[in-house]
């Protein structure tokens, strides 16, 4: 039977959950810290994550022994420690004596990491694990040869903020977000990785506060002079990176999506005070669109090119990801005048006007070739082409968003396959079903019930295992459905039982 699949980049999109084209229209539960006390607010403008995406390599408990001697030799508290040894300490070193930071910074930092691993070292359990996780990350980056000047300010905001709630703050939920008294930027708690900036959520809210109108512009520009100072030198331009393991992607990684929300946010901060420089800083991001992989986030294709969810993912191809990085492209280019986001747009619109009808199933759409959108994406991606219709008036984005508009009201088409079987046969019954949904079996004979069971399957040919029939006649099947969307379908259909065939005995003499 085909169920319907799963993994670290099905739940991704990771991060696409994140934004959704900020609303004021539902808010979305935060805990808040606030003088060491997690206090629960209601942002109505940061949308609410469709799912929490789990990264695929998670340092375990039992890794925070060695995690501790690591994190006490890498600060040179061990005397026999390899002076070579590449570390923090001796990176922020080479940094400073290459006069690529000051003695103020390198002072504040070196200061830093040593908090953080006393704090990790009175730890406990989980916060332990955290705490070290984020030290672990940032020590490969440095091994990496990647703790570079411009990714100091992140990084080590991203360790200041996680020995703050390890400390003060109580355990967090998969998935669950956070944010500190003082600053709007959105923090998301990934097990095993502790809290990390959510680069699309806080540019996704930034986007929410423009929507809120010019009463929420004060908080606006606050984010926005906040994240600003967070991007980091890439790709010959300036990019906003995400410093944590996620499906196998080592940090410092980027998504275009992310990318694209962020020149959507730059863009509204202009129109909200008439500040050239948040132009300037949007252009800035632009060549992040035109480098390939793994340093970029685009490919170029026969018809332009196509910009990517993961820039470690590039054979994974994510329309909602795409769709909303043609959105902020489009709406940069229309304020600023830029013809070189004029041109990207154009490249990956030509793209994805070609891409779009093969992510119709019919009957829902996909999230990635061959895998159906959850309810919450499909409402998603719908939103994204309706915007791009309202943009372009490409009849491609307007008929699929008015398609996928239909599938949230059209109750899933189930067809029985299986007609025949034998007695003493091990029986399926094959049924194909036009999306995802829950199913439920009912197979009855001569009136009385001798099976039933559900189960969650994805569009296409599936089936149930039945009990081996042992008798002969007419079974009865009722196949029913409920879709992502609640919309319900049943059919009734029969399969004929014959005898079991004879067993043919040995001919004579054999």
């Amino acid at each position: 039977m085909r169920r319907r699949p799963s993994g670290p980049l099905v739940a991704v999109a990771c991060i696409v959950g994140m934004l959704g084209g900020a609303s004021t229209a539902a808010a979305t539960p935060v805990l808040v810290l606030v003088r060491g006390r997690a206090v629960v607010r209601q942002n109505p403008f940061l949308p609410s994550a469709a799912l929490a995406p789990v990264p695929s390599k998670a340092p375990t408990r039992s890794r925070t022994p060695a995690l501790r001697r690591g994190a006490r030799e890498r600060t040179g508290s061990v005397a026999h420690a390899a002076a070579s040894q590449v570390t923090i300490a001796s990176t922020l070193k080479k940094l400073y004596a290459r006069k690529e930071i000051d003695l103020s910074e390198y002072r504040t930092y070196r200061a830093n990491v040593e908090a953080a691993i006393r704090t990790a070292a009175r730890l406990r359990g989980t916060r332990a694990v955290q705490l070290y996780s984020v030290l672990t990350n940032m020590h490969d980056i440095a091994v990496a040869g990647e703790l570079t000047p411009s990714r100091l300010p992140a990084l080590f905001l991203t360790l200041d903020s996680n020995r703050q709630w390890w400390s003060t703050g109580p355990l967090l939920a998969s998935g669950e977000r956070v944010q500190f008294a003082g600053s709007e930027l959105v923090w998301e708690y990934y097990p095993g990785q502790g809290i990390e900036l959510q680069v699309l959520g806080s540019f996704g809210e930034a986007d929410g506060l423009y929507t809120g109108g010019p009463a929420d512009y004060p908080q606006l520009g606050q984010l926005m002079s906040e994240l600003i100072p967070l991007a980091v030198n890439r790709a010959g331009g300036l990019a906003w990176e995400y410093y944590f393991t996620f499906d196998g992607g080592r940090p410092p990684w980027v998504s275009a999506m992310a990318q694209g929300t962020a020149l959507e946010a730059l863009t509204r901060a202009y129109e909200a005070f008439k500040e050239p420089s948040y132009l300037a800083v949007a252009a800035q991001a632009l060549p992040l669109f035109a480098a390939h992989p793994p340093a970029g986030v685009g490919i170029t294709t026969p018809l332009g090119a196509r910009y990517l969810q993961y820039s470690f993912a590039p054979g994974v191809a994510i329309i909602n990801a795409f769709l909303q990085t043609l959105i902020g492209l489009y709406d940069y280019a229309q304020v600023s005048g830029s013809t070189v986001a004029a041109d990207l747009f154009n490249a990956g619109n030509a793209e994805a006007l070609a891409e779009v009808p093969e992510y119709n199933t019919g009957a829902w759409s996909l999230y990635q070739p061959g895998l159906e959108d959850p309810l919450s994406y499909h409402e998603l991606v719908t939103g994204f082409l309706q915007e791009l219709c309202s943009r372009t008036a490409a009849s491609v984005y307007c008929t699929t968003a008015q398609d996928f508009q239909n599938d949230l009201t059209t109750p899933p088409a189930l067809t029985l396959s299986t007609h025949h079987t034998r007695v003493g046969v091990r029986t399926y019954v094959h049924f194909t079903l036009s999306k995802e949904s829950h199913v439920g079996i009912v197979v009855a004979f001569n009136g009385a019930t001798i099976f039933l069971t559900s189960a969650e399957f994805a569009y296409g040919s599936n089936a149930f295992a039945i009990p081996t029939p042992r008798k002969a006649g007419t079974y009865t099947v009722q196949l029913a459905a409920t879709d992502l969307a609640g919309n319900f379908n049943r059919i009734v259909g029969t399969v004929q039982v014959a005898r079991a065939a004879k067993r043919r005995g040995r001919e004579p003499g054999a």
